[in-house]
């Protein structure tokens, strides 16, 4: 039996399920890649990089539809958020090809002393090896695709084995793209089989997207094997609430934040951190939101919350909501489960320290604490062994400045949510990973920055 199928969440029926890659196979796919890096990447020019890379955008577009249906069956996301995911797609390669050459240009360094000149010049790293998840199975390629086909890399693709049917159908806009062979390749691999092909001298990096576990496994092989990885983990990101006139609109931005992608989404707001003065009515309006939000089926446009992706998934959070209970946490509103449904879920209560407070709720549970002060709640969104994202609603200025600075996360958005961007960098601090996707800083993490010094 193969690890690799499409069981959909909604109903759990097995839909169809694909051959896992033999050893054979993958060893041939790491040599198409690596002469891929030899002839392609130094022969093709930026421009003609970027023109494939442009053309995956609009296949993305065109498409949109019949992709999103492919990861509504895949993994459960509501219909209209899943055409939103791919649309986004789109805009992200043609981000990539519309700044390739700015991103690839040669940087000129001013020399402190002496003659002559110093630059940097940017080149493919080599070939590369992506492991992504389940949760966004299109904008997760996005991120590690776009910029490093401009660049040159090759890409090894290995999605996650719920989501193969989606993975097929990339490998195939990428190859109707024209992209060469050996350029792109999806693998359906098995982990043990991950092993050695990042062991690989012709692999040169790793991206992974996925639990802390998982990448903690990753970058202990790649650093055995002096290989760069790029993480993107965990989060449980606070929502700060500290001063605002319009409560209503901050309790729809914090429901938007926490329910998006059923609640399984790394930069999610897991945690909202409320001061005394505005918690109750806050609660209230939350709540409300909350009750509203009914998980539907995720083929209709106008579902918002869908199943979780998998029985497993399921399992975990009830089991986290259950301990959490258990150790003395109130439930609000929410609570029960439905097959692989889950009802928006509010719980407070938790205390600072409590394993609850310390855990990853992968699922549409929002955990409310209230707070008597900036100090205090700063203190307790720092209170976490993660570090992806935050999101801080206030309108006083100089304290949206002073908060942003101390907490300790890749990103803080300030008075909004879902806010990303093509041109933003994505990633995170402590165990939520490290290193940058997307913008420029997406680009630099797989290039050669070479220096070179005319006297």
């Amino acid at each position: 039996m193969s690890d690799y199928a499409v069981v959909n969440p909604a109903t759990g029926e097995q839909v169809k399920e694909y051959p896992t890659i033999t050893d054979e196979e993958l060893r041939a796919a790491i040599g198409r890649a690596d002469a891929a890096y030899k002839s392609w990447s130094g022969t093709s020019t930026v421009a003609e990089r970027a023109a494939l890379v442009r053309k995956v955008g609009d296949l993305h577009k065109e498409r949109a539809v019949e992709l999103a249906d492919i990861i509504v069956r895949e993994m459960g996301k509501p219909k209209a958020q899943a055409v939103g995911e791919v649309q986004f797609c789109g805009a992200i390669y043609h981000f990539y090809a519309d700044n390739a050459e700015e991103l690839m240009a040669d940087e000129p360094i001013k020399l402190l002393g002496g003659t002559g000149t110093a630059t940097v010049r940017r080149s493919a790293y080599g070939a590369l090896l992506g492991i992504m998840p389940w949760n966004y199975p299109y904008y997760q390629v996005a991120r590690f695709a776009g910029p490093n086909l401009v660049i040159g890399n090759p890409i090894l693709l290995k999605h996650a084995p719920q989501c193969p049917e989606s993975a097929e159908a990339m490998q195939g806009i990428f190859d109707e793209a024209g992209f060469p062979e050996g350029a792109y390749q999806n693998i359906y691999a098995t982990n043990d089989q991950i092993e050695w092909v990042i062991a690989d001298p012709r692999v040169h990096g790793v991206s992974v997207t996925g639990s802390e576990r998982a990448g903690a496994a990753v970058a202990e092989i790649a650093g055995r094997n002096l290989k760069k990885v790029v993480l993107e983990l965990g989060g449980s990101d606070p929502f700060i609430v500290l001063a605002t006139d319009d409560l209503d609109t901050v309790a729809q931005t914090a429901a938007s934040a926490r329910l998006g992608n059923t609640g399984q989404a790394c930069n999610a707001a897991k945690r909202i951190i409320v001061t005394d003065e505005y918690y109750d009515d806050f609660l209230a309006k939350l709540t409300e939101q909350m009750e509203a939000a009914k998980p539907g089926d995720p083929t209709e446009e106008s579902t918002a919350v869908g199943p979780l992706s998998s029985k497993t998934a399921a399992d975990r959070l009830e089991d986290q909501v259950k301990r959490a209970i258990e150790n003395g946490a109130e439930v609000v509103v929410g609570g029960k489960r439905d097959g692989n449904f889950f009802e928006p879920t509010i719980l407070t209560g938790i205390k600072p320290g409590d394993e609850a407070s310390q855990e990853e709720f992968f699922g549409p549970v929002a955990q409310v604490y209230k707070v008597g002060s900036e100090e205090e709640a700063v203190a307790l969104a720092n209170d976490t062994q993660f570090g992806l994202g935050s999101y801080l609603m206030t309108d006083d200025k100089e304290q949206a400045e002073r908060v942003a600075d101390q907490i300790e996360a890749g990103m803080v958005f300030i008075n909004g949510a879902v806010a990303d961007g093509p041109e933003l960098p994505f990633g995170g601090f402590k165990r939520s990973g490290f290193g940058r996707e997307l913008g420029r800083f997406g680009a630099d993490e797989f290039v050669n920055k070479k220096l070179i010094r005319s006297a």
